[in-house]
């Protein structure tokens, strides 16, 4: 037989037993179909309902498709008839190969295909119109379920369906990941490794056959023993020749399974030969060891049987593998698990994940092109402790993954273009600033920025201590992402996010009176003549003796303060509780302010009287405040611009409502616990304080 997964048990996948439901009424499964028995009702699932919102969101059909359940179609349906196999998976009029390229791969594997396909369904006894299948996402199983209706024309199915016309298990697959991407127009278009992790929680690696390597036959006959998933296509140089015929009978821009590797004894010469597999279910090569080439005339009648070499036009055929890599242009393989990346290694990989985002404004800096935001980017510490067995060098495989893409297409939102770089850590546990990113080159990346779900390569790099920074192309690009990291050794990650502190040192003391400089003096003067004989001032009379000075100071490109700074500034420094501001407390804000503009015209760069949301961590740092990427995050969604652009107004109520909450955290921490209990009356005040 040619090499078909096995399931030997020293190499068996190990899946988890359990899988989250999602279901939107918190019922499992088997909780929906028990209601259903009871009710004596078949299941109707209203997340995904049999109308048009599950079938297109841009165009509406131009056939009248009609939902019907399998047993309206057909006199007696079969969730599975005569076993799972690969010829069970046709196309319809949706373009979708790549779905249908995984799902051949996936009836390679038994083990697999139970877990995604769970086979204790049935038209039979129980049967009350639902299923379900399960599906790997971001690091977790899900399990989705579904109701039995299918979109039909003239009472045949439109979209995937078996070869025999009676079995339904595909077609309830394909509903289910429409389901899960958000409908079947959003499985338009897409990799077939992207399918392949969601059927395995695996890791890819992408091979392109103009530089592969000696072994490369080999490479992927052992893939195949150990059950991975593989598939091929050809590249298309514009639009208009996707799914294109060439006259080899192969086709452009389309999705092919790799079902099958061996080698056979032909004219006297060991001969290498590769089995591909059209979803289409019919569209063959016609060339050398083609279905009806010369070739097999050469072939006694029993390898050709060990070969399972048939004439039918099904869609699946063998090549000599030197005209694979000549007519095919890359090869997609699917680790199935971590083990799985090494040739005859036994020991386990060690699997790391990180959960980060993408966000507009704080930290969606684009790539190394754009150094100014770049460094903003999350930041992924990487410790590597100890070389591979026998070796001096880690090998680690970084798989860094785009969320939820697929189900955004119908809001218009694509997919990113993303990478990532890694960088020597230099000791130290602080955020790498732009200068580091400046003089430092990185000593390792992904090969290419893509706009594919997931980029993964494998490195080798010495023990040691190292940053990954995870990025979209193009800056201000938001999304939710998934970092894992597959390592030979014992490897950590960890964000470099910086703990919460602040450290703002006291301003000096206010000179009295006899001592006053001239510019308090002048203060004095203006309270006075404001204020009355006990110089205190109310808010609107502090912004008007604030704006006063600050119209004075030169250098300074700075718009008026707010009523509601002023506001915040009385609540921040009122010692007494009465509302206003007395001119003691005054010279004491008045030193603070000036330290605080200083920073503002260090990172207003242009003069412009706003400093760029990006830069704002080192300058918030440089005030005394060491924040986390999700406060950072709240922060400018609250007082940035549609630029990104922060001015100085809201810069100076940042500080002063920061300042103000961890001097009021502080003082109820009266054990120095870093956690604090509160009533709901105290929560409310302290939050119409801050």
């Amino acid at each position: 037989m040619p090499y078909i997964y096995k399931d030997p048990k020293d190499k068996a996948p190990s899946f988890p037993h359990t899988a989250r439901s999602v279901h939107s009424s918190g019922r499992s499964y088997e909780e929906l179909r028990q209601k259903c028995l009871r009710e004596g009702k078949l299941f109707e699932d209203e997340d995904f309902p049999a109308n048009d919102s599950s079938l297109f969101y841009s165009d509406k059909p131009n056939i009248p498709f009609v939902w019907k359940r399998p047993k309206e179609i057909v006199k007696d349906p079969e969730f599975i008839l005569g076993g799972i196999s690969r010829t069970d998976v046709c196309q319809g009029d949706l373009g979708d190969c790549w779905l249908l390229a995984a799902i051949a791969s996936l009836t390679l594997n038994k083990k697999v295909l139970q877990r995604v396909v769970p086979p204790e369904q049935s038209f039979g006894p129980g049967y009350c119109g639902i299923f379900h299948f399960q599906f790997w996402q971001h690091n977790e199983w899900i399990d989705v379920v579904i109701d039995d209706r299918l979109p039909t024309f003239r009472n045949r199915l439109v979209f995937l369906h078996s070869a025999d016309l009676n079995e339904f298990w595909s077609a309830l697959l394909e509903k289910a990941y429409a389901k899960l991407s958000g409908g079947y127009e959003a499985l338009k278009g897409g990799s077939t490794i992207e399918a392949m992790e969601d059927f395995t929680g695996g890791v890819s690696e992408t091979y392109e056959n103009k530089t592969a390597p000696k072994n490369y036959f080999d490479i992927m006959e052992k893939a195949l023993k150990r059950g991975s998933m593989l598939s091929c296509s050809i590249n298309i140089t514009s639009s208009a020749e996707t799914e294109a015929k060439t006259p080899q009978g192969l086709v452009k821009g389309h999705a092919y399974s790799i079902t099958g590797l061996d080698t056979v004894k032909y004219r006297g010469q060991m001969v290498q030969l590769i089995r591909v597999r059209n979803p289409w279910g019919q569209v063959e090569w016609n060339g050398p060891w083609s279905d009806n080439s010369s070739e097999w005339n050469s072939i006694d009648q029993a390898e050709r049987k060990r070969l399972c070499q048939t004439s039918l036009d099904d869609g699946e055929f063998w090549m000599n593998f030197e005209d694979f890599k000549k007519y095919f242009d890359k090869v997609e393989i699917c680790n199935l698990t971590p083990d799985a990346l090494d040739d005859e290694s036994e020991h386990r990989w060690e699997v790391t994940v990180h959960q980060g985002s993408w966000v507009r404004g704080s930290t969606a800096g684009g790539c190394r092109n754009f150094l100014d935001t770049f460094w903003t980017n999350p930041q992924i510490r990487l410790s590597l402790k100890e070389g591979d067995d026998d070796h001096n060098e880690c090998t680690f495989v970084a798989a860094l993954m785009q969320k939820n893409r697929r189900k955004l297409k119908k809001i218009g939102a694509d997919l990113l273009t993303i990478g990532y770089s890694v960088y020597q850590c230099p000791g130290s546990d602080s955020q790498l600033t732009k200068d580091f990113f400046k003089f430092n080159a990185s000593k390792a990346r992904s090969n290419t920025y893509i706009n594919l779900r997931e980029v993964s390569q494998r490195f080798k790099l010495p023990p040691g201590d190292y940053v990954i920074i995870p990025t979209t192309f193009e800056p201000h690009e938001e999304a939710d992402f998934c970092l894992r990291v597959f390592s030979e050794s014992k490897a950590h990650i960890k964000e470099i996010d910086g703990d919460l502190s602040v450290d703002i040192p006291n301003p000096p003391q206010p000179n009295p009176p006899q001592t006053e400089t001239e510019e308090e003096k002048q203060f004095r003067g203006l309270f006075q003549q404001i204020a009355g004989a006990d110089l205190e001032v109310s808010p609107q009379e502090l912004q008007y003796v604030l704006n006063a000075v600050l119209r004075r100071t030169k250098n300074i490109n700075i718009k008026e303060l707010s009523i509601q700074t002023c506001h915040n500034i009385i609540s921040l420094l009122d010692a007494g509780g009465h509302g206003k501001l007395g001119f003691e407390e005054f010279k004491v804000f008045w030193n603070k302010l000036k330290t605080w503009i200083g920073i503002f015209l260090q990172y207003d760069l242009d003069k412009s009287g706003t400093m760029s949301s990006y830069e704002l961590r080192l300058a918030l740092k440089a005030a005394g405040f060491q924040l986390n990427n999700i406060i950072l995050q709240l922060i400018v969604l609250r007082y940035a611009d549609d630029s990104y652009q922060i001015d100085f107004d809201d810069f100076l109520n940042c500080l002063i409502r920061l300042e103000n909450a961890f001097k009021i955290f502080k003082a109820l921490d009266k054990d120095n616990a870093e956690a604090i209990s509160v009533t709901h009356a105290e929560f409310i005040t302290l939050a119409m304080n801050i």
